[in-house]
């Protein structure tokens, strides 16, 4: 049994930063700790089941999705997103917003680093307002970088249908992103 409590301390220790920032760019901050919580409580008691038919990371996203997506069909739950965005001044495209021009050897100015927060935090709240089905697949893919078969073991979708939600996605945050932002800067 100690051996069970210590692979759940490492998986608890391994995964917990990243199963909390996955939940609060779905659900939000307000509701990321708490589910956090219980979705770790689900993965220890699950943990003697697990029978390694897809990778542990897999099984833990997918109860994290699962955990989210039950919270988000309760009826006390409610999603706010931020409206204002303020990256007009910003060019580039959907595929480079978190990857603003840095070279490695360069140092930002401070406020550099503001704007390119900014930027980041605008980016992030767009993804927000994408429809849920193309935000838990865009999440997965550009903050997580899970791979598409991955994402797919996750989410319970063929590969085809989370390329066409990923593809979906993308147009669809470009449309969102157009709407917050100056459009020429999107183009």
């Amino acid at each position: 049994m100690n051996e069970a409590i210590l692979d759940f301390q490492e998986i608890h220790t391994e995964f917990r930063p990243k199963i909390l920032r996955y939940l609060t760019r779905k659900v939000g901050e307000l509701e990321a700790e708490d589910l956090t919580q219980e979705v770790f409580v689900k993965v220890n008691q699950a943990l003697p089941n697990f029978r390694g038919e897809s990778k542990l990371s897999t099984w833990i996203y997918r109860i994290a999705a699962n955990t989210a997506l039950d919270r988000m069909r309760s009826p006390a739950y409610r999603r706010t997103v931020s409206l204002e965005c303020d990256c007009s001044s910003w060019q580039g495209d959907v595929e480079a917003v978190d990857e603003m021009p840095v070279p490695e050897d360069s140092i930002l100015s401070p406020e550099q680093e503001v704007f390119r927060k900014q930027r980041l935090a605008c980016y992030e709240d767009c993804v927000n307002d994408l429809p849920e089905s193309y935000r838990q697949v865009m999440v997965l893919s550009e903050f997580e970088e899970k791979a598409i078969n991955e994402i797919a073991d996750i989410l319970g979708l063929s590969e085809d249908a989370v390329k066409m939600r990923l593809h979906r996605g993308k147009e669809k945050l470009l449309q969102i992103l157009k709407c917050h932002c100056k459009a020429e800067d999107w183009l």
